[in-house]
This record gives C-alpha cells, structure tokens and sequence, in this order.
C-alpha cells in the first residue's frame, strides 16, 4: 500500500510539473493571447501544460506516455464552478491517463517490480474510476 501511495503521489507529481507556472518559450504568446482575452477555450485554460507532441525520435514508450499526458490534458471536461463535481470529473480523466500510463509500461517495460506497480495502479484506479462514476451519477453529472 506505501508503494502504491508512493507511486500515485510519484505521478501526480510529474502530472503537476507539467501546469508549471513557467511557459515554455513557443507558448508565451498562445498563454499571453488567451490570458488576455479570457477565452480559455475548451482546455480549461491548460493550453500547452504538459502537452508534447511525440517526436520521431521518441521511443514506442515515450510516445505513449506523451500520448496519456496529452488525452489527460485535452479530455478534461470544463470547470463547473461546483469544487466537488470538479474534483470528480478531473479526478476521473487523471485516473484514466494512469491506466494509459500504466498500459504503456506493461506494453514496454521490462523490470518486475515496475510492471507489478503498473499492474496494481490499473486495478486500483478502475476501482477508483468505477466510484467516481457512481458518485457522479448519484447527482445526475
């Protein structure tokens, strides 16, 4: 259960490293033009945190990481205003990108310890998913 807790707080935080404050120097004038407008579009105002686009060079690996890390940001649906709706629906989309995550490393990855991680975040977060939507659908969200 500590490696578990230890893995999820491991990739929120990587998750979260990439909403940093800091744009990056392609996306100054896109965060500027948005910002300034206010018109956030349908990406929550995420436009480019943690979106990467896979290189030719990546690897099968990384490519799907990317690819994780893109849906997450860009299936996000949009701020309700309602702070428990919103961490339910966030939630959900980021349980989802860990999944994907984890697929990947079962898919490419060979240390036993790593995949049997892997292993347990996609059995935990479908459990977790599985709840959210219960929870969801109870307020007809």
């Amino acid at each position: 259960m500590k490696h578990l807790l230890l893995s999820v707080m491991t990739v929120s935080s990587l998750a979260l490293a990439g909403c940093s404050d800091q744009p990056s120097a392609e996306n100054d004038m896109a965060q500027s033009t948005n910002m300034a407008g206010h018109d956030m579009g349908g990406s929550n105002g995420m436009t480019g945190m943690g979106m990467s686009a896979p290189a030719p060079t990546d690897s099968a690996a990384t490519k799907g990481y990317k690819q994780s890390m893109n849906a997450m940001m860009s299936e996000a649906p949009a701020y309700t205003g309602d702070a428990d709706v919103d961490f339910m629906q966030q939630m959900r989309v980021h349980h989802q990108a860990a999944i994907a995550m984890s697929e990947t490393q079962l898919e490419h990855g060979s240390d036993a310890e790593a995949r049997t991680l892997a292993e347990q975040i996609i059995a935990e977060q479908r459990r977790e998913i599985a709840e959210i939507d219960r929870w969801l659908a109870s307020r007809q969200r």
